[in-house]
């Protein structure tokens, strides 16, 4: 972690102010400036856990906070103390409490993990590497019936992570942010993610169907960040002293009339992790690079081969092995479904993209020729005749605003929640 003083800015120092809001102190408006409000924040937070009290976040502080962004803490159990005087003294539920330890005798001594009083996912903060992981963690530990598990590397080392839920026949994939400017794809499937889980402990409902339903009708593996380096170029993430920085900013220099880097979708080599998949790739190449795409920058720039770009092998991988009866992949942005593959398309794929059209208002299409070939759902499609779409969440131009992701999950949930029930169960 990066160590942040008076005068910092940037996206870690929102991290550092939302975790301490989250932990009762008052840092001011979560703008990313490091001012004296969050300064004094920080302070008072160190003060009252045992820290020095320099108003600096390092190493310590920063080990501290870290459960104001995860979501949970561990604690002893107390003697004579019950669930409920423990959830009381971190100002949670009981219930909380024997969801996150399914198999706790609550004796004392025993240590537990204890859910805080908010939810996992922020859906007011740019997302990023970070923030993914320590959300995938929180999730987990809150929810112990979720599995996480790595499916590959990004080209800066960062571990590309799934998470599991559901025990069903029907085995379902979502992937998230291929594309580094549509990063507020990753906090809409993990928003997903943490209400469904929630749901199916409390035995209710989630758009209108029980959770317990999806859970026995379907398997779903959910990659919320395929381009976690592409992100975190795009949230402000990396640091702009970073080498991977330097060289992505020297490659949009051949690009001028692309934003940097606002305009970033490739991963941080150059290369669109979604036009690298085997399904029409040459096809694909003759194409962008009749438009100018011959080189790696910022977006559209196919690679040398098909599979070049390690978070495409990763998800090409991971498909493979999960063996996928329906597949999501999302981006933004427009309101609209794709669903075939160059005219072709497995049995039900078309009343499916209905379905999701009448329950997200997006409008059911095809894609354009010039952006028809080696995509993730074009493979899906076309290599293992698979159930494959793309949606293509919310309105207005990438990177969409993290405001806007309320509105986008209320399209979305439909999609979400229709894509899990088997037929027989609808």
């Amino acid at each position: 972690m990066q160590t942040l003083r008076y005068g910092d800015r940037g996206l870690f120092v929102q991290y550092l102010q939302t975790a301490l809001l989250r932990a009762g102190e008052t840092p001011g408006e979560i703008d990313g400036i490091f001012g004296r409000r969050t300064e004094q924040a920080l302070d008072r937070f160190q003060n009252r856990t045992g820290l020095r009290s320099d108003g600096i976040a390092g190493r310590l502080s920063w080990a501290a906070l870290y459960p104001y962004l995860v979501g949970s803490a561990f604690a002893v159990l107390r003697e004579g103390e019950s669930p409920e005087a423990l959830a009381a003294r971190f100002g949670t539920d009981a219930e909380r409490v024997r969801v996150a330890n399914p198999s706790a005798r609550f004796e004392p001594g025993e240590s537990l993990t204890v859910p805080l009083p908010f939810d996992v996912v922020s859906t007011d903060l740019p997302y990023s590497s970070f923030l993914t992981a320590a959300v995938l963690e929180g999730l987990v530990l809150r929810y112990p019936f979720l599995v996480k598990y790595g499916i590959g590397s990004s080209v800066m080392g960062r571990t590309i992570e799934a998470i599991r839920i559901g025990a069903g026949a029907l085995r379902v994939g979502f992937n998230a942010a291929h594309h580094a400017n549509e990063w507020i794809t990753t906090p809409l499937v993990l928003l997903f993610l943490e209400r469904y889980a929630k749901a199916f402990a409390e035995d209710a409902s989630i758009g209108g169907v029980p959770a317990r339903t999806l859970y026995e009708s379907a398997t779903l593996s959910l990659v919320p960040l395929v381009n976690p380096d592409g992100v975190d170029l795009v949230t402000g993430a990396l640091k702009e002293t970073d080498s991977f920085y330097e060289s992505a900013k020297a490659l949009s220099g051949f690009y001028p009339s692309i934003a940097f880097p606002d305009g970033w979708k490739a991963n941080i080599s150059g290369i669109d992790p979604n036009l690298g998949y085997p399904a029409g790739w040459e096809n694909a190449r003759a194409i962008k690079y009749a438009q100018g795409f011959t080189r790696p920058g910022p977006r559209d720039y196919v690679g040398t081969r098909p599979l070049e770009a390690p978070e495409t092998r990763a998800m090409y991988d991971l498909t493979l092995r999960e063996r996928y009866d329906r597949a999501l992949a999302y981006h933004t942005q427009g309101g609209e479904i794709y669903w075939e593959y160059q005219g072709y398309a497995p049995r039900g794929s078309y009343a499916l993209a209905q379905r999701f059209s009448d329950a997200s208002g997006y409008r059911v299409a095809n894609v354009p020729f010039d952006s028809g070939f080696a995509g993730y759902k074009d493979w899906v499609i076309d290599a293992l005749n698979v159930n494959g779409f793309t949606i293509e969440a919310g309105r207005g131009t990438n990177p969409l605003p993290i405001d806007d992701l309320s509105t986008i999950y209320a399209e979305n949930e439909g999609i979400f929640v229709a894509v899990l029930l088997d037929s027989r169960n609808t």
